[in-house]
């Protein structure tokens, strides 16, 4: 076991108005105030909505146990309990709205999701970039952040880029970067922008991006001990809905989290076309000890506490979590020809060339279209356009080196540092 008495990441300074607000904040019984228990929750979810039909069961056991977490671990502040109200209101309203869908246009399950590429691998190992230029495809469908907060009403074509839910959700993850100015060079939040499977899974209660946003001990371990079958089948329940009235040719998706589930993810997409990153796994651990870092100090004032993401920033969990995924590709689990490998390096060094491989691995054409299109994104986002994104690697992390021997030389990933 690692030393934590130590930090692995020290917070910058509030701004001046979230310490004034969070100071006045605690002078108030913050439980009355801004509540988290059960049946305000849900009683304000139905009012908002009308509806009081949240479809099965499955969704109320992780519910709990997080707003159980929330109250005795996560240690908010009035800003935290303020964000985290409103995210459990807008994923209960969701999952109303699903129901309520589905109910009146049962045809929607019969929407086909073809041969999904899904991105997948270690946070901060090139999952963001390869996601955003594999998007530039025409012939791609990527959820937008907007419609994956709010994916009912079914998202129609004719006015895809002016519904009003794009405003709503651009003021909402854009606040992140006013609550935490230098979130934004680590990861850009707009509400038009792809998002990732996370959010589209937030209405099951059993997400990583709802364990991504406060430090909840036995949530996190309920999520990691959790069945994510029915997790799968929400997020293509999802994905119809959001396809019905805007059709899309097919689905790019990304999320870190895929990475330990593949398995559960071919068997709800049997033709999915897996893409696994790969990049220097000291090098993702320290980036994302300082991306998560700066989550958790949005809402909260403890201290950080890494052993409640051992599988993405300490070293020996993560290189389990990568054993474990060339196990399941030696096995056979996940078959060579449902995954393609992408280095962080090739992608820097040659972006249309690491590209192109992806696309012949899965028999796929590159238009000369999509291609352009990927060129032009590239020249109009330089590195860096929202600030250089600062973070240590501490010695500890480096002597976990030896951990990553068969990994790095299966994948030929070059050391960083």
């Amino acid at each position: 076991m690692k030393d934590l008495s130590t930090p692995l990441w020290t917070p910058p300074p509030h701004p001046d108005w979230l310490v004034a607000m969070n100071r006045e904040g605690s002078y108030l019984d913050l439980e009355a105030v801004v509540p988290l228990d059960e049946a305000s929750l849900l009683q304000h979810a139905c009012r908002a909505t009308g509806l009081d039909d949240f479809g099965d069961e499955l969704w109320r056991e992780p519910f709990r146990v997080l707003i159980k977490s929330l109250e005795e671990e996560a240690q908010l502040t009035l800003m935290g309990r303020l964000m985290a109200r409103s995210d459990i209101v807008l994923w209960l309203s969701t999952r109303l709205r699903v129901t309520e869908t589905l109910r009146k246009h049962p045809q929607i399950l019969d929407e086909e999701i073809t041969a999904p590429m899904v991105i997948a691998g270690l946070p901060r190992s090139g999952t963001s970039i390869l996601f955003e230029l594999l998007s530039q495809d025409p012939d791609v469908g990527v959820p937008l952040m907007w419609e994956a907060l709010q994916p009912c009403p079914p998202p129609e074509a004719a006015s895809y880029t002016t519904d009003p839910r794009i405003e709503q959700a651009n003021n909402l993850f854009t606040q992140w970067n006013r609550v935490a100015p230098e979130f934004a060079s680590m990861h850009e939040m707009r509400g038009d922008i792809p998002a990732e499977c996370g959010l589209l899974m937030a209405g099951t209660f059993i997400s990583d991006h709802c364990a991504s946003l406060h430090q909840t001990s036995s949530y996190s371990a309920f999520c990691l001990a959790a069945d994510y079958q029915p997790v799968y089948e929400y997020h293509k329940t999802i994905l119809q809905i959001l396809q019905w009235k805007h059709p899309r040719k097919r689905w790019l998706l990304k999320a870190p989290e895929h990475q330990l589930h593949l398995d559960t993810l071919l068997q709800v997409y049997p033709d999915a076309r897996i893409v696994q990153t790969h990049r220097d796994p000291i090098k993702c651990m320290a980036s994302t000890t300082s991306l998560m870092g700066t989550l958790y100090y949005m809402r909260s004032d403890q201290p950080f506490n890494a052993q409640l993401f051992d599988n993405i920033i300490l070293g020996s969990a993560t290189a389990e979590r990568l054993e474990y995924v060339i196990a399941q590709r030696e096995k056979g689990i996940v078959p060579a020809v449902s995954i393609a490998d992408s280095r962080y390096q090739d992608l820097l060094d040659d972006p249309m060339d690491c590209i192109g491989k992806i696309y012949a691995h899965f028999g796929m054409a590159l238009s000369e279209t999509a291609a352009n299109r990927m060129l032009d994104y590239l020249k109009r986002k330089p590195q860096g356009k929202f600030g250089r994104h600062n973070y240590q690697v501490d010695e500890a992390k480096t002597r976990d080196r030896p951990l990553f021997k068969r990994y790095q030389t299966l994948y030929n990933v070059p050391n960083e540092l």
